[in-house]
C-alpha cells in the first residue's frame, strides 16, 4: 500500500512540473503582451505611417496563441513523456506555429495592399481579388512545401483535363486579372453596360463584378463578359459630367432674350443646387425649328453621374417659373385640320 502511496506522488509530481511550466509561462507571456502593446499603442500614436498599425493588428490576436505553444514546448522539456510522442507533439506545435505566422504575414499583405491601392498613381485597385490572391500566394510559401518538378510532372499528366474542367473559372480569374490591371474599369465608379444594367462597381472578385444599381440592387457580372461588353464609364476621364435639357419655346420669342434668361437660371442652379458645378457658366444651343416651338439645348454641368437628376429637376422646376414672370411660353403641340381639303376627297 505503501509502496502504491509513493508511486502515485511521484507521477503527480511528473504531472505537476509539466503544467506548472505551461501556465507559469502563459501567465508571464499574457503580462508580458499587456505591457508589450500599451508601448506599441503609444509608439503608435506618435508615427504618422499606417504600416505600425497594421502590424499591431496583425500581431495581437496570435501572440497570445505563441506563449501556449511556447508553454506547451517548454512543458515538455520536464516532462517524462516517451520520445516518440514528444516528436509527435512537436511537429504539431511545429506547424501550429508556421499556421499562425503565415496568418499574421497574409493579414499584413492584405492590409498594406489595400491602404497602398488606395492612394493615388497606384498599380492595383482595391478589390477583393487583389487581396485574396496575395493571401492565397502567402499561404502556399508558408504551408506547403512545394517544389517545383513533381508539379510540372502532374502538370504534363493532368493538365489538359484540370484546364478543361476549370476553363469557365479560369477565364473570369484571368478577366479580372485584366480588369484590375487595365484601370478601365475601378471600384466606385458608375457605368453603364450594352445590355442597360447600370451602377456603381462595389467589387471585382475572382470570378465576378458586383454593380450597384440605384435602386439599390446588385447585379454580378461574370468576369469574362465584362470585358466582352460595350461599357460607358461616367466616372472616365473624371467625374464631372454635361448634363443636356431639352427646351422649347414659342415661335414668336425673342430668342435673344430667351437665351439671357436661360442662362440666368442656369447659372442660378448651378451656384445653389447641390451637385452643380458652380464656376461653370450654362450655355444654350439652338437646334430644330420645331412643329409647334423652336427647339433648343441646355447645357449644364454636374460633380458626377447621379447629381443630374437634382438638377434637372431644379432647373426645369425654375426655369418655368421664370419663363411665366417674364411671359415667354412653351408651346403644347399643335395640330391643323385643313377642312377644304378634305372636304374635296
Amino acid at each position: 500500500m505503501g509502496e502504491n502511496m509513493i508511486i502515485s506522488v511521484e507521477k503527480l509530481m511528473q504531472l505537476v512540473l509539466p503544467v506548472s511550466v505551461f501556465l507559469l509561462t502563459v501567465i508571464v507571456g499574457w503580462i508580458l503582451r499587456k505591457i508589450v502593446f500599451i508601448r506599441l499603442a503609444k509608439w503608435s500614436e506618435k508615427s504618422e505611417t499606417k504600416f505600425d498599425d497594421v502590424i499591431i493588428t496583425a500581431i495581437k490576436g496570435p501572440m497570445i496563441i505563441w506563449f501556449v505553444i511556447l508553454g506547451l514546448y517548454l512543458g515538455l522539456a520536464v516532462s517524462k513523456l516517451p520520445e516518440n510522442i514528444v516528436d509527435v507533439i512537436h511537429k504539431v506545435l511545429l506547424a501550429l506555429i508556421i499556421f499562425s505566422i503565415t496568418i499574421v504575414l497574409a493579414n499584413i499583405v492584405g492590409s498594406l495592399i489595400k491602404i497602398y491601392s488606395a492612394k493615388a498613381g497606384s498599380a492595383l485597385p482595391v478589390t477583393s481579388l487583389t487581396q485574396h490572391i496575395s493571401k492565397i500566394i502567402i499561404f502556399l510559401i508558408g504551408i506547403l512545401n512545394i517544389r517545383i518538378t513533381p508539379i510540372l510532372a502532374a502538370l504534363g499528366v493532368g493538365g489538359l483535363a484540370v484546364a478543361l474542367a476549370l476553363q469557365d473559372t479560369l477565364s473570369n480569374l484571368f478577366a479580372g486579372f485584366y480588369i484590375m490591371v487595365a484601370r478601365q474599369i475601378r471600384a466606385g465608379d458608375y457605368i453603364k453596360l450594352e445590355t442597360g444594367e447600370e451602377g456603381y462597381v462595389t467589387d471585382v472578385a475572382w470570378r465576378t463584378t458586383t454593380i450597384r444599381m440605384l435602386p439599390n440592387n446588385m447585379v454580378l457580372v461574370p468576369n469574362e463578359k465584362l470585358i466582352k461588353s460595350i461599357i460607358v464609364n461616367y466616372y472616365m476621364p473624371d467625374k464631372e459630367m454635361a448634363v443636356l435639357v431639352e427646351v422649347g419655346v414659342h415661335y414668336n420669342s425673342d430668342l435673344k432674350r430667351v437665351e439671357q434668361v436661360t442662362c440666368e437660371v442656369g447659372r442660378e442652379v448651378m451656384k445653389e443646387v447641390a451637385g452643380g458645378v458652380s464656376e461653370f457658366a450654362p450655355f444654350i444651343r439652338y437646334h430644330t425649328f420645331g412643329d409647334s416651338s423652336i427647339n433648343f439645348t441646355v447645357i449644364l454641368r454636374a460633380k458626377e453621374f447621379t447629381d443630374q437628376y437634382f438638377i434637372k429637376h431644379e432647373f426645369i422646376k425654375r426655369l418655368h417659373e421664370r419663363y411665366a414672370r417674364e411671359g415667354i411660353v412653351i408651346p403644347y403641340p399643335i395640330r391643323a385640320i385643313n377642312y377644304d381639303q378634305e372636304a374635296k376627297k
